[in-house]
């Protein structure tokens, strides 16, 4: 507030998009993707669900990280998962306060910008850095396509719906209930 002539107080206006905020952006094969809005309620929803599911079966065991958080496989190539998951005997692939090289698990959640990157080219480049296991989670159709990387190629190895319990052929800790992940909506 700032006061007027007449020493009053007057308000000012703010609109979206008035204080300055940090880009976000990924480099995927040397061109940058700008995240153009901020991730929806079921989004943040699912993703907080799933951390405090890989929290409660595999905290001791390795490193939960969520986005923003650059992985840095190359040069070219630096991507932020909503979810990664590195194994205590990956963990030197963090260094001076971030991540370089591969992580163990990588969970991407669909929404609407960033959904067709996510099934094509951000999956395509975690398979040719060889993540070991990749997630795709769906919260509208409240799936998730789980692909283990076998014989350096993604192959599904099912699609879990919200009645299932996930288990990670790449993190051995990890099992996840699926109905914890994508409770019914408030």
């Amino acid at each position: 507030m700032s006061g007027n002539k007449d020493g009053k107080a007057t308000k000012i206006k703010e609109t979206h998009g008035t204080y300055f905020i940090e880009e976000r952006y990924e480099i995927i094969g040397g061109v940058r993707y700008d995240f153009l809005f901020s991730p929806k309620y079921v989004h943040q929803n699912v993703l907080g669900r799933l951390h405090l599911a890989f929290h409660s079966s595999c905290a001791q065991d390795g490193v939960i990280l969520l986005a923003p958080m650059d992985v840095h496989f190359d040069e070219e190539n630096i991507l932020q998962p909503d979810i990664l998951y590195i194994r205590k005997g990956n963990k030197e692939i963090i260094r001076d306060g971030y991540v370089f090289g591969v992580p163990d698990l990588v969970v991407e959640i669909l929404s609407d910008s960033t959904a067709r990157n996510d099934k094509t080219i951000k999956k395509a480049t975690y398979e040719r850095f060889g993540v070991r296991e990749y997630w795709l989670a769906d919260p509208v159709y409240r799936l998730v396509d789980q692909f283990a990387l076998i014989e350096g190629e993604y192959r599904l190895l099912a699609t879990w719906t919200e009645e299932d319990r996930l288990v990670s052929s790449a993190v051995p800790c990890l099992a996840i209930e699926l109905s914890a992940v994508f409770e019914k909506e408030v």
